[in-house]
C-alpha cells in the first residue's frame, strides 16, 4: 500500500502534548480558504511512498522521546486504505511504547467515521471540522473555532481531556529548513503568518512563494 506523503518530522511539539512524530499527507479537495498548508492540497501521485517505509521511518526514533503521532494534511481521510494501513502499523508503537494518536481531518466526526472506520475506532484523540478563517478561536491546536477536539479512547482521554476547552493567546509554532524550504509548523494565531514573513526579512530571508496565499 503507498500513500501520498507531504513530510514526516520528528520532534513536533506543537500539534498535540509532548514530543511528537508529525505526519502530513498529500492531498486535499476541501480547499479552505486561507489554508496555511495549499502545498499539500494537489493530490500529487509523485509523492507516493509505501507505508511500510513510513512507519520504518518512526522505528528509527528513540521511542523514549516521542509521546505520539499527529497525522495531519492536506485531508488524511481521503486516503483512507492507506490511512488504515499506517494507522494499524502506528498501533503497534502505541501497545509497546505508549504512543497516542491524533488525527486532524476537515470533515465532522460522523463523516471521518464513515470514511475511516477503522482507523476511527484506532485512534485516542480527533481534530475535526473545516478551517473557516471567519471564526477565529485560542483554542489550543485548533485554527477556527467550530474545530472540535474529540478523546476516543481511555489513553486519548487521559491525555486531552485538560486540551478540549484550554486557550492560548500565543499558539506554539515551529520552523523546520528542509531542502531549501521553510517549513512552519503548528496552528497559527492571527496574523503570525504575515509577521513570520516580516522577520525573516528583517534579517534578509525573502520568501520567493508562500503557501498560504492563492
Amino acid at each position: 500500500m503507498r500513500l501520498r506523503l507531504s513530510r514526516i518530522h520528528h520532534p513536533v511539539t506543537a500539534l498535540g502534548p509532548g514530543r511528537r512524530i508529525g505526519i502530513w499527507t498529500q492531498g486535499c479537495t476541501i480547499a479552505c480558504p486561507g489554508c496555511v498548508s495549499r502545498d499539500t492540497w494537489p493530490a500529487d501521485q509523485e509523492t507516493e511512498v509505501a507505508v511500510a517505509a513510513v512507519l520504518d521511518w518512526c522505528g528509527t526514533v528513540d521511542p523514549a522521546g516521542v509521546a505520539g503521532v499527529t497525522i495531519s494534511g492536506g485531508e488524511p481521510s481521503e486516503q483512507p486504505a492507506a490511512l488504515s494501513e499506517l494507522v494499524a502499523g502506528l498501533a503497534g508503537f502505541q501497545r509497546e511504547y505508549g504512543w497516542d494518536l491524533l488525527c486532524y481531518t476537515g470533515v465532522e466526526e460522523n463523516e471521518f467515521a464513515d470514511r475511516c472506520p477503522e482507523v476511527y475506532r484506532s485512534l485516542d484523540a480527533l481534530v475535526t471540522g473545516p478551517y473557516r478563517a471567519g471564526e477565529p478561536t485560542d483554542l489550543v491546536w485548533r485554527g477556527s473555532a467550530n474545530q472540535r477536539l474529540i478523546p476516543l479512547s481511555e489513553l486519548g482521554h487521559s491525555r486531552y481531556d485538560e486540551w478540549v476547552s484550554a486557550e492560548t493567546s500565543a499558539p506554539a509554532i515551529q520552523v523546520q529548513v528542509a531542502d531549501e524550504r521553510i517549513w512552519l509548523i503548528g496552528v497559527p494565531g492571527r496574523s503570525a503568518m504575515s509577521k513570520v514573513e516580516r522577520m525573516l526579512a528583517d534579517r534578509g530571508i525573502r520568501l520567493e512563494g508562500v503557501s498560504w496565499r492563492p
